[in-house]
C-alpha cells in the first residue's frame, strides 16, 4: 500500500512566487494529495490551474480553506489580517495555519487581534528565498533548495503543528531553523529589509535626475547587481517597510550615521578612514558564505 502524503489538502492563499513554488515542490515529492488556491487575481489562479500548481481554486478564501489540513497564507503583510478574518471561522478542527511573511511580529499581532489569542495550530514562518519576479508564472519547484526557512513558534504553538510545518518545508529541500519573533525581525531588518530600501531609494534618486537616460545607459554590472531587488513587488515591500518599521528605522539610522562618516572622510580627504572602511567591508564580505 502506498504511503499517505504528508498533507491531504493544502490551501494556498496567494498563489504567487512563494506559494506557487511551495505547492510545486510538495507535488514533486508526492507529499500533497490536493492543492486548492485562493486569491483576488482570477487570471493568476486560472494560470495556476493550467500550470498544474493547484488542482482548483476559489476566490472566496473562506470556501477555499474548507476541509484543508494545511493552510498557507502567502499574501502581502498588509492583507494578512483581512484574510484571517475571512478564514478563521471556516478552518477545519485541527487544521494547521502558517504564513510566509517577512516580518513576524506584525503577523502574530494580526492573529491575536482576529482570534483574541495565538492559535495553538498557528506556526509563523518565513522562507528566506525569492527572486525579484512575482506571480505563479515565476514559481518553480526548486526555489527553496539549500535555502533557509525560519519558523518562529510561540509558547502557545502546539508541538504537532510545529513539527508538520517543519517537515513540510524540509521536503522542499530547505534548512529549517527556529528563532524568536523579535530576533527574526531584527535580523531581517538588517539583512533584507534595509538592502531593499537602499536599492529602491538609489534607483528612485537616479531616475529623478535630468540626465537619467544617459546615467542608466552607462550603468555597469555593479549597478545592475545592486539594484536588481528594486524590481521586486512594490506592494509587498511597502507592507514590509511599515510592518517592521521599528527594527527597520534602527538599521536606517545606523547605516545613515556610517554613510555620513564616510561622506565626511571624503569631504576632508581622509584617505586612511576611507581605505579602512573599504578594507573592513571587504574582509567581512569575503568571510561570508553567501555565494
Amino acid at each position: 500500500m502506498a504511503a499517505q502524503p504528508l498533507i491531504r489538502r493544502l490551501c494556498v492563499i496567494g498563489v504567487g512566487l512563494i506559494g506557487g513554488s511551495l505547492a510545486r515542490a510538495l507535488r514533486e515529492k508526492g507529499e500533497v494529495a490536493e492543492v486548492v488556491g485562493s486569491g483576488r487575481n482570477e487570471d493568476n489562479l486560472r494560470a495556476a490551474v493550467r500550470l498544474g500548481v493547484v488542482d482548483r481554486y476559489d476566490t472566496d478564501p473562506a470556501r477555499a480553506v474548507a476541509g484543508a489540513d494545511m493552510v498557507v497564507i502567502a499574501v502581502p503583510l498588509g492583507a494578512i489580517e483581512p484574510v484571517l478574518r475571512a478564514i478563521v471561522p471556516s478552518l477545519s478542527p485541527g487544521a494547521v495555519l502558517t504564513d510566509v511573511g517577512s516580518a513576524k511580529g506584525s503577523v502574530v499581532a494580526d492573529v491575536e487581534r482576529v482570534c483574541g489569542q495565538v492559535l495553538p495550530n498557528f506556526v509563523p514562518g518565513h522562507p528566506i528565498a525569492g527572486t525579484e519576479k512575482s506571480g505563479v508564472d515565476a514559481s518553480f519547484a526548486t526555489l527553496f533548495r539549500q535555502r533557509r526557512v525560519i519558523l518562529t513558534p510561540l509558547v502557545e504553538t502546539a508541538a504537532a503543528a510545529h513539527h508538520l510545518v517543519k517537515k513540510m518545508w524540509e521536503l522542499t529541500g530547505a534548512e529549517v531553523v527556529d528563532m524568536g519573533v523579535r530576533h527574526h525581525d531584527a535580523v531581517l531588518a538588517a539583512t533584507s529589509h534595509l538592502p531593499h530600501m537602499l536599492a529602491y531609494t538609489l534607483v528612485d534618486t537616479l531616475a529623478r535626475l535630468d540626465d537619467r537616460a544617459e546615467i542608466f545607459r552607462y550603468a555597469a554590472g555593479g549597478f545592475r547587481d545592486f539594484t536588481r531587488i528594486a524590481s521586486s513587488d512594490p506592494t509587498m515591500w511597502h507592507d514590509i517597510c511599515l510592518a517592521n518599521r521599528e527594527q527597520l528605522l534602527e538599521m536606517i539610522a545606523l547605516f545613515g550615521a556610517d554613510l555620513e562618516r564616510l561622506a565626511e572622510a571624503i569631504r576632508t580627504g581622509d584617505r586612511a578612514a576611507i581605505l579602512a572602511t573599504f578594507q573592513r567591508a571587504k574582509r567581512a564580505r569575503d568571510n561570508l558564505y553567501l555565494d
